[in-house]
């Protein structure tokens, strides 16, 4: 039991780490200021707790964030009062809508300091609107046991409520009055016994919902789809087998996203259709291919294909998700069954409907664009942004965790991506889609980790350099697959790329930067890519401790033109 009884601040920061250590936090991000002195050596003193400091705010929580959305267990973020809450903001609204759990600190001045121009202090109760799942405001630090009991029950309520029903954000807002330092107040004693904290146990406050019963529909239609989307499960291959189980049953084939751990688990599903979105773009195909059923687990995928064909269909569709989230951005005629994918599979083993040609037709098209895409890629020599993603899907390690970049580097993983049996754990921030703090959640999922994989595009990593500054504090390696096509890829795709001026300044915004240089600068590792046989051997056995960076310098007028050019001939020739 580690409680500092130097003074009434220290007192109180200790209770609230130690009942933190005992609920299972273990990892604690600390940014430098002064009034969130108490809290910083509290938690630094924490035995159990690894406290990490971190210089820039921002990135600190995207730190925080890979780390809590690879563990599934809130990673407390603290800082000191003033606009240094406001820099976690971006992290926070991440963290909402991708359900991961974030316990956020904000140190504050006391209340006698507030509204009366003292320094570094602006109004932090509410900071973050309506993205925490709950948010309060603590007393003011006292040694008075019903103070302290009211500390710790806050403070178990705070960490179920980071997780349950819905994991996301709590924000705590902390006054303390000085003195700030471990200086002795001669008011704090050694009243605390070990008693106080024994009612204090690690829960994981997981709800069970109701299952509900199959619909006629689904038994009965013989052309109906499941639609694996964006998914981060807890244990994937349950997760997959839970897909691949529900799929035998009903004959319906697996459109799974490039994002879904289905891809990575492809002998566990035999109905699998990677190549959905290259599909869809063959209108008599995709008018043949129309569904009476769809069945949606989790977030759709990022296609906008897809979304447009379900659009047009019409069909009904049943949502398969645990939280209260509304994940129909298409506003059909859908169901959502508050429940998991595991939960609805224990309750049904019924026989296997007949297969059927509805079933055969999408894996036969699935067989030839298939391998239409891999014969392509075989071909292809030069170095190019799209067959980075095809690449990866072959030459990772087993198991190899990657995180996924926004705007282009996700899109070409739906594309592209080659479904395989390597179990290669993917990571993305899909809940804002933002490409805030990229490097630094990508840290954070490596910390203490297995040896991880980041795909980025040039602005994204450019967008959170500071990142870098994590380097000394991480523990683990980190690859950073770096595409450099100089400026924003995703906007060659869009209409505004035809307006010159203003697309190049304003829009692809390119910054000529030397990557081997701003390396450097960090001493990070940077080597140029020149071949696919070169990536291919730099990904064989990845390094144990650092940070490099791979670039890949493309032409990102000849990627958008080869994408425009040969995205709808993959199915082109398809009945």
């Amino acid at each position: 039991m580690m409680i500092d009884y130097r003074n009434t601040n220290l007192l109180f920061a200790s209770v609230l780490t130690e009942t933190l250590k005992r609920l299972g936090l273990t990892t604690a991000v600390i940014c430098p200021g002064s009034r969130s002195t108490p809290l910083a050596i509290a938690f630094a003193s924490q035995i159990g707790i690894e406290a990490l400091p971190v210089l820039d705010e921002r990135s600190a929580a995207f730190f925080a964030l890979g780390i809590a959305r690879r563990c599934k267990l809130p990673v407390a973020l603290v800082c000191t009062s003033g606009t240094a809450g406001a820099n976690f903001y971006p992290a926070i609204i991440e963290a909402k809508e991708s359900r991961v759990p974030l316990l956020v600190l904000t140190c504050d001045r006391p209340p006698e300091l507030r509204d009366c121009h003292s320094g570094q202090t602006i109004d932090q109760l509410k900071l973050y609107g309506t993205y925490p799942n709950w948010q309060t405001e603590l007393a003011l630090p006292s040694v008075d046991m019903g103070m302290l009991a009211y500390l710790r029950q806050t403070i178990i309520h705070a960490w179920e409520r980071a997780l349950y029903p819905v994991a996301g954000v709590v924000h705590i807002n902390v006054p303390f009055r000085d003195p700030l330092a471990p200086l002795p107040d001669g008011i704090a004693d050694n009243l605390l016994e070990e008693e106080f904290f024994s009612s204090i146990f690690q829960q994981s406050f997981k709800h069970m919902y109701n299952v509900p019963n199959f619909p006629v529909q689904w038994q009965k239609s013989q052309r109906g789809i499941i639609i694996a989307g964006v998914a981060q499960p807890e244990n994937a291959r349950e997760y997959v087998n839970a897909i691949a189980h529900l799929s035998k049953l009903l004959q319906f084939p697996v459109l799974a996203e490039g994002l879904s751990p289905v891809r990575n688990y492809a002998d566990l599903n035999p109905y699998l259709i990677s190549t959905y979105d290259l599909l869809l773009r063959n209108s008599e195909l995709s008018k043949q291919l129309q569904p009476e059923v769809v069945i949606q687990i989790g977030e759709l995928p990022t296609s906008k294909e897809l979304r447009n064909w379900l659009t047009s269909s019409q069909t009904e569709r049943w949502i398969i998700d645990s939280s209260n989230h509304n994940l129909d951005p298409l506003h059909g005629k859908t169901t959502h069954w508050q429940t998991s994918i595991e939960q609805l599979t224990e309750t049904y083993n019924f026989s296997p409907k007949a297969y059927n040609s509805y079933l055969q037709l999408w894996c036969e098209c699935e067989a030839k664009a298939r391998a239409n895409v891999d014969s392509t890629m075989v071909e292809i020599e030069q170095i190019f942004e799209c067959k980075t993603a095809w690449l990866l899907s072959k030459a990772l390690p087993a198991k190899t965790p990657l995180f996924i970049s926004n705007s282009m580097p996700v899109r070409d993983v739906e594309f592209f991506w080659q479904p395989n049996n390597s179990n290669i754990q993917t990571f993305f921030n899909r809940g804002a889609n933002g490409i805030d703090g990229t490097l630094s959640t990508a840290l954070g999922i490596a910390h203490r980790q297995q040896s991880s994989v980041m795909l980025t595009g040039d602005l994204a990593l450019l967008h959170d350099t500071n990142g870098f500054l994590l380097n000394n504090k991480f523990s683990g390696h980190l690859t950073i697959i770096l595409v450099n096509n100089n400026g924003g890829g995703i906007f060659e795709m869009l209409p505004i790329s035809r307006f010159e001026p203003p697309f190049e300044d304003f829009f692809a915004t390119p910054q000529n930067i030397d990557f081997a240089k701003l390396c450097a600068t960090y001493n990070v590792e940077h080597e140029l890519i020149n071949s696919w046989e070169q990536l291919q051997q730099r990904l064989k056995k990845l390094p144990s401790s650092g940070v490099r960076v791979l670039e890949l310098q493309t032409n990102r007028k000849l990627d958008a033109k080869w994408r425009q050019e040969n995205l709808g001939k993959f199915a082109a020739d398809i009945v």
